[in-house]
């Protein structure tokens, strides 16, 4: 049987989207330099830190991928160079970026890379993808180019000669390290990234619905909002309760306690469902636009903190809210629980047990 899941509000309200392999095409060179720099945070485990230098100061180094910290001596590391283009790589393209690395590498400027690998919206031409599976003809290729396409072009500065103890670096240097990327590897894996739906549209994945049977056993990150559950029950009716039997006198204390721990799991289930599929601090930024819709309320006299509850969870769940992405998958009992979140974090209070 198939899951069964809520329908987005963006599924039914807009049209066909961009697909990423178009979208990347019309990205800046600084956009197109984030966004390698976010696919290489997917590789956790791969590399160390993620460095994004780019401009005109990179010394051939857009995107830094630390194999090993900084601070180590002659680290290893990887080079992204990103080349955003309207066309796929010739090898014209990236003989100075070639030249670039074997220039700063010779001076010690860095280390040599153990990888140098092209990135690019359409990827690298026949004629650069050929170069790059036979290091002695890409050798060759700069070497015949060098004075065109490197002498002039590698720092303003100087001419970049290729000559005495340079030219026998050149000659030595192991030309493998250069290497194409696979442009829908890239986009399959930044999937990954927080950012992925900011950029590419596409709208939030579907949310299964919450199964409300496996709701039992009252769980360690619910006690501070039950605890103040049976005190605003007591506030009200003027009876002790302590626990969950006790409600069983009251049906309809008890079925507002049913009520509110299956709302408390659905919010709950919004916040850990949507933390990889978007940036850090949308659940918060969420939760804080509950807050201060409802804190008026919360602090408004009340004839006991039961009402209070029942004022703050109705005007939750009708509160005008349109700025946060997770509006459009967020139901009802969401904006309830999060009521109760709220009271969980300490950051609300129905009922002051200390009066």
């Amino acid at each position: 049987m198939s899951e069964k899941k809520f329908t987005s509000n963006f599924e039914v309200t807009n049209g066909a989207n961009i697909v990423p392999l178009k979208r990347i095409e019309i990205f800046s060179p600084e956009e197109w330099e984030l966004f390698t720099k976010e696919y290489l945070e997917v590789l956790q485990d791969d590399y160390v830190e993620i460095e994004r230098i780019g401009g005109a100061n990179d010394n051939g180094r857009d995107v830094i991928a630390y194999i090993e910290p900084s601070t180590v001596k002659g680290y290893k590391w990887d080079c992204f160079q990103c080349k955003h283009y309207d066309h796929s790589l010739h090898p014209s393209d990236v003989y100075v970026e070639i030249g670039k690395i074997l220039y700063y590498t010779f001076k010690k400027d860095y280390p040599i890379p153990q990888n140098y690998f092209f990135v690019a919206p359409k990827g690298c031409g026949t004629s650069l993808s050929k170069l790059l599976t036979d290091k002695i003809l890409l050798k060759q290729k700069v070497k015949d180019n060098w004075i065109q396409s490197c002498e002039k072009k590698i720092t303003k500065h100087l001419d970049v000669k290729l000559e005495g103890s340079f030219l026998d670096y050149f000659e030595n240097f192991d030309f493998r390290i250069f290497k194409k990327t696979n442009i829908k590897d890239i986009l399959d894996k930044h999937k990954k990234h927080p950012n992925h739906i900011i950029r590419f549209g596409g709208g939030l994945p579907s949310r299964p619905k919450l199964d409300e049977a496996s709701i039992d056993q009252i769980k360690a990150n619910e006690l501070v909002y039950v605890e103040q559950l049976f005190l605003s029950y007591g506030d009200e009716s003027k009876i002790k309760y302590e626990n969950i039997n006790d409600l069983k006198s009251n049906l309809s204390y008890q079925n507002h306690f049913n009520r509110t721990r299956i709302n408390f799991h659905y919010a709950e289930q919004l916040r850990n469902f949507y933390r990889d599929s978007l940036p850090i601090n949308t659940f918060q930024d969420f939760q804080d636009e509950i807050y201060h819709g409802i804190i008026d309320t919360v602090e408004d006299t009340h004839e006991n903190a039961f009402k209070k509850i029942k004022a703050s969870e109705q005007l939750a769940s009708t509160l005008q809210l349109s700025s946060n992405p997770l509006t459009t998958v967020s139901i009802v009992n969401d904006r309830k629980g999060i009521c109760h979140q709220l009271v969980n974090d300490k950051k609300i209070i129905w009922k002051d047990d200390t009066k």
